[in-house]
């Protein structure tokens, strides 16, 4: 196995599933010769030809809209958008129409918008942003949230070949992140949607988490390890569909929850998890559910007011410590 960063697995599996099948191709803005805002796609123009990586005209609704019109056809396109929260400008063709098209008269809709998401970059508040909860409410869609490189090599992987349409949110701050780099298994591989993993083990309370926060609680909880304490941390991976089962095993386990997400807090993913919880595993609780977010504001450009905006392993280390003394 070789040690790689974030976004060398999602190039990977990227060119090995486009290697596998002829179906698989990619458009958005300045993929092809450029090699994308971030460099995800560079070189896949080189080894692909212009016939599978599209640069286009910087419209998201013609990027998304070309896909889902190549999916009904019977190819698998990978759509990026250069930022995650551009995709607004597609939200009609993602959610009226990629999200129906099989449950109103059957074609399968095959494709993958690739979301560059997340802040922590000081990029801003219209490069920044967290938008998964938009979608989440959404039947017809899967999201899938890596925060590894084995699970982002894994998921595009599993995303490109499902034969529904899957946004992939792929967090900007982790791309070359160095002690986020790991060795990813050679060869072909994937990581099921749906499916989630401990990132660490433990009995006295159980965080739910995903993307970069996922490496933010862990930090937390190594940090309350050496006072005694083991935190379970539950990475979801798959947003949804989610893997309910692993979240209420771990929360029956430790009898405390915290849900975390980068995203602000109001309307946030993390309400769902917390009806979940308290529907199915109550009279396992020994406190109420905690949860963590940013704070309910556009996220500055200025690095201290992002910082003081954004959660960190801090502002969790100090709530994890509130959920224990309850």
């Amino acid at each position: 196995m070789a040690a790689i960063t974030y976004i060398q697995a999602i190039s990977d599996g990227l060119r090995e599933e486009m290697q596998r099948d002829d179906s698989v191709f990619c458009l958005g803005q300045d993929i092809g010769v450029y090699g994308g805002a971030f460099g995800v796609t560079k070189d896949l123009i080189t080894q692909f030809g212009e016939e599978r990586v599209w640069d286009t005209p910087l419209s998201e609704t013609a990027i998304i809209g070309n896909a889902i019109g190549a999916a009904l056809y019977g190819m698998r396109p990978v759509a990026e958008m250069q930022f995650a929260d551009f995709v607004a400008c597609g939200f009609n063709q993602i959610v009226s129409n990629a999200a129906k098209i099989h449950y109103r008269w059957g074609p399968k809709v095959p494709m993958v918008v690739r979301l560059p998401w997340g802040g922590g970059v000081s990029g801003g508040p219209f490069h920044s942003g967290c938008m998964e909860a938009w979608f989440f409410n959404v039947p017809g869609l899967k999201l899938v949230c890596p925060s590894t490189p084995t699970d982002a090599k894994g998921l595009i992987k599993a995303a490109i070949r499902d034969d529904n349409p899957v946004l992939y949110f792929e967090h900007k701050h982790l791309y070359r992140l160095p002690k986020v780099k790991e060795e990813v298994p050679e060869g072909d591989y994937v990581t099921p949607i749906g499916t989630a993993r401990i990132a660490r083990e433990g009995k006295h309370a159980t965080i739910i988490t995903y993307g970069i926060m996922v490496h933010y609680s862990v930090e937390a909880a190594e940090t309350l390890a050496k006072e005694g304490v083991e935190v379970e941390v539950i990475d979801l991976r798959s947003l949804r569909p989610f893997d309910k089962e692993a979240v209420l095993a771990s929360v029956r386990k430790t009898s405390r929850a915290m849900l975390v997400t980068e995203a602000t807090i109001t309307g946030s993913i993390t309400g769902e998890f917390a009806a979940l919880i308290s529907d199915a595993a109550f009279e396992h609780l020994d406190a109420p559910i905690k949860r963590v977010g940013a704070l309910d504001t556009p996220i500055p450009y200025a690095p201290p007011l992002e910082q003081a905006m954004l959660p960190d392993v801090k502002k969790i280390e100090t709530a994890l410590r509130e959920l224990l003394a309850y």
